[in-house]
């Protein structure tokens, strides 16, 4: 009885976790959820997954929302460890978080976003590149998107290698700027490097969740 109650209780907390929410923005209310498959943590009150998330961002931005996938949330809610293959990552700059950003400003985040990842791998083998990188230091392998109120850039990262004859592991995410409401989100997703459809994926759900928000706060 006790195993059924949890896991009834746990498949309760996922489902209230994947709904839509409203969170206050300086004076706008914005509208945030995560990707199909993917969970917002706020709702666990964990300081172990708040100081996650803030370790993934920059000091300058505030974290709106923390979203793993259903199964390393469900792992967590029972106490064991998450794989955290896949996770990401809504917050906003605090420096216009009362008043606002202007079309200006905006793009000046925009290339500040792009200069940082450096020129794009473009048709270059992407795992290839990222060897000849400093290891530790994620660089841009593509541009996604640079429209007015979005830009997004996909990013690898060669990491740092614990033993001198280890297998190079990569971890590939994406960095996005979404003007929302006179508001700006920084939307950055995370995943492990293991064949090229990881590539594929990080494109796709990026692509989705830019305009599910979009849809979300039109």
């Amino acid at each position: 009885m006790r195993i059924h109650l949890a896991a009834l209780l746990a498949a309760v907390s996922l489902q209230c976790a994947a709904a839509p929410f409203a969170i206050q923005v300086g004076d706008t209310r914005i509208g945030l959820d995560a990707p199909s498959g993917f969970s917002d943590t706020s709702f666990t009150g964990s300081p172990r997954l708040q100081d996650a998330a803030e370790s993934m961002t920059s000091p300058s931005n505030r974290v709106l929302l923390f979203a793993l996938s259903d199964g390393d949330l469900r792992r967590f809610t029972q106490g064991d460890t998450p794989d955290l293959k896949r996770f990401m990552i809504a917050s906003t700059p605090r420096e216009f978080e009362r008043e606002g950003i202007t079309a200006g400003a905006f793009g000046r985040l925009s290339a500040e976003l792009l200069r940082d990842g450096g020129p794009p791998a473009g048709d270059a083998n992407y795992l290839a590149f990222l060897d000849n990188q400093v290891p530790g230091k994620a660089r841009a392998l593509a541009e996604l998107a640079r429209q007015p109120g979005v830009t997004s850039l996909l990013l690898g990262t060669r990491l740092p290698s614990l033993k001198r004859d280890e297998k190079p592991t990569y971890l590939l995410s994406t960095s996005s700027l979404l003007l929302v409401r006179g508001k700006a989100l920084h939307l950055a997703v995370y995943a492990g490097y293991e064949s090229p459809e990881d590539v594929e994926w990080i494109r796709a759900v990026t692509a989705r969740w830019i305009e599910d928000l979009k849809r979300l706060n039109r």
